[in-house]
């Protein structure tokens, strides 16, 4: 037995040894559990740890797969699925071994999650992050079944509980764009940022990332190579958010002119300083601000992207040519903007029908 009882605190110790992943003999000692039953416990999820069994506590388990993944995936993603997994995973399933979480568990934790309402919106959780948590989930179980000896994954079987994208885009007019842009000309640094939104359809993070090496005037265009974050208290420049947006977009000439005359203004600036050195929380205000000035309907920074992307179509450009400049797939700007594409159904009908005739 490796349970002890402390007899002057009168609380219960483990103390034990093991051999680690290198084959090398090593000792612990975990102190404080009020019961024997406690400490016994602790050795058992401690040795199932070790072991990789797969009726390992789920919240050790969880604990293990984030520290696979932790050197694996950019910090700001990881910050994302462990934020998922703590708050909306491990709570349901800390009492559960692995191998104990049934279809059953996982139908009900859906339910359960999809009642919970978000503090900041005031609403349930949209589809899209439903199905994220599903997702994170279903990989957790496939990542049990990969290592530990997990037979199957109940997450799979039951099915999300969401769908891929909010199909409903949110967008301004050019003309709505311009009251908006009017109201912001009283602050040079947030103008310009919105400048660069909205004609260039380069996502936020995108654009604080951006440095003065990465402005080309002569070429009139923009280096998207990295993204922003605000991690933890700290400010963090990563590699974009895909291999895709890896770019370079081509700026119109009046906003050429106008990224021009703002570097001018800037005070000592940096080649490989921040261009625009605001946070998000700033960029959302100002936002806020002008949009309520110039009466407007309410959108997100990230809608000034689909307003560049709806322009475009209107413009006439194809969703291929579309996708390489704003970063994405050809696939998901079909997807996500197909109701603002022409129709051809009526030209195809028609020029069915006079085959037809001539035939």
């Amino acid at each position: 037995m490796s349970a002890y009882r402390d007899s002057r605190k009168g609380t219960w110790y483990v103390q034990l040894s093991y051999k680690d992943w290198t084959g090398k003999q090593r000792h612990t000692c975990k102190r404080g559990f009020v019961t024997k039953r406690d400490a016994l416990e602790w050795e058992k999820d401690f040795m199932d740890k070790l072991a990789g069994a797969s009726d390992m506590n789920f919240s050790v388990f969880a604990d293990l797969y984030l520290e696979n993944i932790k050197t694996r995936i950019k910090e700001s993603t990881y910050a994302t699925k462990e934020n998922i997994i703590r708050n909306r995973i491990i709570p349901y399933f800390v009492s559960k071994r692995i191998n104990e979480i049934t279809s059953q568990d996982v139908i009900k934790w859906q339910n359960e999650t999809m009642k919970i309402i978000d503090k900041k919106s005031g609403k349930p959780f949209t589809k899209s992050y439903l199905k994220t948590i599903h997702n994170q989930l279903s990989a957790m179980m496939n990542y049990a079944i990969k290592y530990y000896g997990l037979q199957s994954n109940p997450a799979q079987l039951v099915g999300n509980m969401g769908t891929d994208k909010e199909v409903k885009t949110n967008f301004w007019t050019i003309d709505q764009y311009k009251r908006f842009s009017e109201e912001m000309l009283w602050n040079p640094v947030y103008y310009v940022c919105f400048e660069i939104l909205y004609w260039c359809g380069i996502r936020e993070g995108e654009l604080l990332a951006l440095t003065p090496k990465d402005i080309d005037l002569e070429g009139k265009t923009i280096n998207i190579n990295k993204t922003f974050h605000h991690l933890n208290g700290r400010d963090l420049v990563t590699e974009p958010k895909t291999r895709k947006s890896n770019r370079r977009v081509s700026m119109p000439d009046f906003l050429c002119e106008e990224v021009e005359e703002y570097m001018k203004l800037v005070y000592k600036l940096q080649e490989d300083g921040r261009l625009f050195p605001v946070t998000k929380g700033s960029l959302t205000n100002a936002m806020k601000n002008g949009t309520k000035k110039a009466g407007l309907p309410h959108i997100r920074i990230h809608d000034l992207r689909h307003s560049h992307v709806s322009l475009l179509i209107d413009m006439g450009y194809t969703a291929v040519a579309i996708a390489d400049r704003v970063g994405h797939e050809t696939a998901e700007i079909t997807y996500r903007y197909a109701h603002l594409f022409p129709s051809v159904q009526l030209d195809m009908a028609d020029q069915l029908n006079d085959i037809r005739r001539k035939k």
